[in-house]
């Protein structure tokens, strides 16, 4: 350490690093460090001596670690709970015997799918403060009129009760009783793995009864290795140096925990795993011959420090049949795969955690979190390629699983596309980043964490040319979504006194970057003209967000040309939607204008909304209406080589619900300046016969084009996917007649289809 180092700069950036490495369990939902004081801590219970003596576990078709069908362990033999009756006190009980806080939700009528066995209870009446289901009001243990289509299931909330303790009430250690602890961590033993970020390497401990312990590693296996990883945001597993380790082991005595893991392997959590043999300690508190387990992880590709050998081993290195879109943070979206060249997505039926864990290790995240059905990320487009996917959890890839090939006649619609959300490697972003002054944690000034002589200081971003691109990143690296708006000036939020220096400036993301800091910006030299303070930049974040996809059929099969006199086209000159060579026109010539429809759908979650409020909109006096947003659609025709030959534009003079899927109602409407906006589920059709809804094809010689439509094209309003907004066209143009063919959606095809310009086969925008 340097000798100019003072004690509080030191312990500034201890204290720091050390938030830093707690972040490496945030992302498992427990709470990190200090146990959370709203939560009350817990303590083993003491049950009457008559008590019956069971145990729980959740199972059946997962969609989260943390909830399933409800079966307890009673008389030798696994039974399940009937729904008659069941209330959400029912579930905290059932919640908290397993180690969570609370219950977030129950289900009945075999939900999770049928159980097996005994029915053990039924007609069930907790208060919601029972220690274990079995004291809670009931028929009786055994008795029950019910059937196993009424097997009940529960939700458990993401947090785990601190200090709770691991008890098997049984004597006998029971077959499938799965693993229920307070916490678990990779926990970096040689310095190398120390300094690294994210961490990789070390040992896998347990936390029970508030205490950190290991486990032998006897019977450890390699399947363990790979779940414990896939927690971590891992694909995959390595070998490690055994040497190593158990020199350390001989120096530091080991707290071991009471049993060893049995993993099958494809379980996306550990409490997926279920409990081996009890441990028999020695007299010096050894596992036999054992030593402690160690785990060591290949991280995926956006997560390594430098591109890692292990990874290409283990993975396959050539195009990605599978991608992610429509998701607010990293590593959670909507499933879509490539088949034949064209992107389409797969239907939830089925959908479970074992396919959604091979997608997020195909992708080079770990296992996943969640499964997401009913496309709670956003509708996709074209084709379900896949339907009722069945995996083992071992595949390399989803297209591996075994499928239904009959989509149609199953009748899936993208309202049942599948998602995921997986988890990922704590790289400590987090951290690094902040929102300081806003009326909810989702909003405030942008605030960074950077090194300064020396020290880790806080400061604010200059919001010199701060947009929606900037404001996404800062959202995704916080966690907290999509954003819904960007500022540039923030001095309605006060922020921290300490932090109101500029500190970071220049700032220019492409939106993909995980971090603010892997954006373009200033370094050591700052420039800011308009200074911090007020004018420091600021982000409003959201879970949900808007989606534009532009129909390209409705494109294709509206378009044609028209000569317009040019004394009828005054109020489109004035607008600028002419070639500027229509200056110079008289005013009893032509124009030549290629005209079509727009019919732009909002496939998102939110409402798409205009960017300024409805006191800001432009009023044209010539075409008597207000603009909302100046530019809404970039239309060009480029040459083959891709040279812009003429363009025209579409200002949001009216964004309004033309007409809706079935069951969804209007929301917004243009008439008597009302509000405007695109109601999820509905769509706004800019007709071919008014004004500007064309490009001035005058001066184009004849030949073969390209034609573009983008929506959206300064990215004013936030998206979930902006990939969607781009259609293009081939366009012929004789000099007398244009056709319109091979329209398709950006990021519809594979990039080698996509040059081959295929037209419509399956890619449209379909009605729900």
């Amino acid at each position: 350490m340097p000798a100019t180092w003072s004690l509080p700069c030191f312990l500034a950036k201890f204290m720091c690093l050390w938030s830093l490495c707690q972040t490496q369990y945030e992302h498992l939902g427990y709470p990190p460090g200090f146990p959370d004081p709203t939560i009350e801590q817990y303590t083993a219970p003491e049950l009457p001596a008559d008590t019956p003596r069971i145990q729980l576990r959740l199972a059946g078709d997962k969609r989260k670690h943390n909830e399933g069908r409800v079966e307890a362990y009673y008389e030798g033999e696994w039974g399940t709970v009937c729904d008659d009756d069941f209330t959400i006190h029912n579930a905290h009980v059932v919640c908290k015997e397993l180690g969570y806080v609370e219950a977030v939700s129950w289900s009945p009528s075999s939900k999770y799918g049928k159980g097996e066995g005994r029915i053990w209870f039924d007609n069930v009446h907790c208060t919601g403060k029972e220690r274990t289901l079995a004291l809670c009001p009931s028929n009786g243990i055994g008795v029950s009129d019910c059937k196993h289509s009424e097997d009940v299931g529960v939700v458990c909330s993401d947090r785990r009760i601190p200090g709770f303790k691991f008890i098997n009430t049984m004597t006998n250690n029971i077959d499938s009783l799965n693993i229920h602890v307070e916490d678990v961590r990779i926990r970096a033993i040689l310095s190398s793995f120390r300094k690294r970020t994210p961490v990789t390497e070390g040992y896998v401990e347990i936390k029970d009864g508030g205490r950190w312990r290991q486990i032998c590693d006897e019977e450890w296996t390699q399947t363990n290795s790979h779940v414990i990883c896939g927690m971590f945001g891992f694909p995959g597993e390595k070998k490690y140096n055994t040497r190593v380790y158990k020199m350390f082991a001989r120096r530091r005595r080991p707290s071991y925990w009471d049993y060893s893991v049995n993993c099958t392997g494809n379980e996306a959590h550990l409490s997926g795993c279920t409990l081996g043999q009890v441990l028999t300690t020695k007299g010096n508190k050894t596992c036999g011959q054992g030593l402690p387990v160690v785990v060591s992880c290949v991280p995926g590709r956006s997560f390594a420090p430098t591109p890692l050998t292990g990874y290409r081993k283990a993975f396959r290195h050539e195009q990605s049949l599978v991608r992610l879109r429509g998701g607010g943070v990293v590593g959670e979206g909507r499933v879509e795969v490539l088949k034949n060249g064209e992107w389409g997505t797969i239907c939830d039926d089925n959908w479970n955690l074992m396919a959604a864990t091979v997608v997020c290790r195909e992708l080079g995240f770990g296992s996943a979190k969640e499964a997401l059905s009913g496309g709670r990320l956003g509708q996709g487009m074209g084709p379900v390629h896949l339907n009722e996917v069945d995996c083992t959890g071992f595949e390399k890839s989803i297209t591996e699983c075994s499928f239904s090939m009959d989509n149609e006649s199953l009748g899936c619609s993208h309202e049942e596309d599948a998602g995921v959300r997986c988890n990922i490697p704590a790289m400590g972003f987090q951290q690094r980043l902040r929102l300081g002054g806003g009326r909810s944690p989702f909003e405030g000034r942008v605030e960074v964490l950077v090194e300064k002589n020396g020290t880790l200081v806080w400061g604010t971003v200059c919001s010199e040319s701060w947009g929606t691109m900037e404001a996404m990143v800062v959202c995704r690296q916080l966690g907290l979504g999509f954003a819904s708006s960007s500022f540039q000036e923030s001095w309605y939020w006060p922020g921290h006194v300490s932090a109101d220096a500029v500190v970071m400036s220049g700032v220019r993301c492409s939106g993909t970057e995980m971090s603010l800091s892997h954006c373009l910006h200033h370094g050591e030299y700052l420039h800011c003209p308009r200074g911090g303070g007020r004018f420091a930049a600021g982000v409003s974040c959201s879970e949900t967000a808007p989606d534009l996809v532009l129909n390209p059929q409705v494109v294709e099969e509206t378009t044609y040309l028209e000569d317009r006199p040019m004394i009828m086209l005054q109020c489109a000159y004035e607008e600028n939607c002419l070639a500027t060579s229509a200056s110079s026109t008289p005013a009893n010539s032509f124009r030549r204008l290629l005209r079509f429809s727009s019919q732009i759908h909002n496939n998102g979650q939110s409402d798409f909304r205009p960017k300024l409020n409805r006191e800001s909109w432009v009023w044209h006096d010539c075409h008597r209406h207000y603009h909302s947003m100046e530019v809404f659609t970039h239309y060009d025709l480029l040459s083959l080589n891709g040279t812009k030959v003429a363009e025209g534009h579409k200002a949001s003079f009216c964004l309004e619900d033309t007409e809706c899927d079935e069951g969804i109602e209007k929301r917004y409407e243009c008439a008597n300046f009302g509000d405007q906006g695109i109601t999820v589920g509905c769509w706004d059709t800019y007709r071919h016969d008014i004004d500007c809804q064309w490009i001035d094809i005058t001066d184009i010689k004849p030949g073969d084009y390209i034609f573009q439509v983008v929506l959206n094209p300064n990215f004013d309003v936030p998206e979930s996917d902006f990939s969607n907004n781009l259609v293009k066209c081939r366009c012929r143009y004789d000099g007398h007649r244009i056709w319109m063919y091979s329209c398709h959606i950006g990021g519809s095809m594979s990039a080698e289809v996509e040059e081959t310009f295929p037209g419509l086969l399956n890619n449209q925008v379909t009605h729900r």
